[in-house]
């Protein structure tokens, strides 16, 4: 299927782009023979949840950079995808490079607005509603267990700072991000300028939070946040966020027996 970048944008976001390359080495050993996105919770792999939450969603393209382990990744989508369409960024360099280096890659691939989303968040679906127009950015009110980029809202709920970690003693009230942008194209086409500079420069290794902060804090980008339960999501980097998780997903469904794997009119925790 071909894109043009003048085509007319929908109203409602359907592209989804996942940023699944690194390696998971915090949540070693389950991730030596297996990619993160990949780890099982309540026995159904986080992929497959996402997937299913998308779908949901009335999404129809998943866009996946790829790296450690990304042919495990190409099977398992192939098998559980549907009728998403699937396209696939390979980052080669994946193990000395950070993810705004793969966000930059999926430039090759991204032609509309789209959700941005890592492969280490688990949510319910309909967390999604608001999340399906452009240019938001899932916030969360902070909990002891959240650390990493934190933002500061303005009138209307609109973002105006970005703090790569929580700010001590700060006047200004700070919500957690939760890793999901819905991202106009619009947007993404001054995102994509920044990003370029940051490769330009061989500056690799930062995270791409520092580019979304530095727009945001010049007045070239905007996010309006949409609140996001801090008791029914989790991000998954090491073994005791997966057993957080784990405890998490009985508690929000404590009658649940084994894997959903059918997409089910009420949503599963994601």
């Amino acid at each position: 299927m071909l894109y043009s970048r003048n085509i007319t944008q929908p109203t409602q976001v359907t592209t989804a782009l996942l940023l699944a390359a690194g390696s998971g080495t915090r949540l070693q050993p389950l991730t030596l023979d297996a990619p993160k996105c990949l780890t099982e919770l309540g026995g159904i792999p986080i992929l497959e949840r996402l997937v299913n939450n998308l779908r949901i969603q009335g999404f129809k393209r998943l866009v996946v950079v790829i790296g450690y382990l990304g042919d495990r990744i190409q099977e398992f989508l192939q098998q559980f995808a549907g009728d998403m369409q699937i396209d696939y960024v390979v980052n080669p360099v994946y193990r000395t490079t950070n993810n705004i280096y793969s966000l930059w890659l999926a430039r090759q691939q991204i032609w509309e607005s789209f959700l941005l989303v890592e492969s280490d968040v688990i949510f319910e679906a309909n967390m999604l509603d608001d999340m399906l127009q452009p240019d938001k950015i899932a916030i969360s009110r902070v909990r002891p267990w959240m650390n990493g980029t934190t933002v500061v809202l303005g009138a209307n709920k609109r973002v105006t700072a970005f703090h790569l970690c929580a700010v001590r003693n700060s006047n200004a009230p700070q919500y957690k991000t939760v890793n999901l942008y819905s991202i106009s194209l619009h947007s993404w086409n001054k995102i994509e300028e920044r990003l370029s500079r940051y490769v330009s420069e061989d500056r690799l290794g930062e995270y791409y939070e520092v580019v979304l902060a530095e727009m945001v804090a010049d007045g070239t980008l905007c996010f309006d946040a949409v609140f996001f339960d801090a008791d029914h999501w989790y991000e998954i980097d090491t073994m005791a966020d997966l057993h957080a998780a784990e405890i998490l997903l009985t508690q929000s469904h404590p009658t649940a027996q084994g894997p959903l794997r059918d997409i089910e009119p009420a949503a599963n925790l994601a």
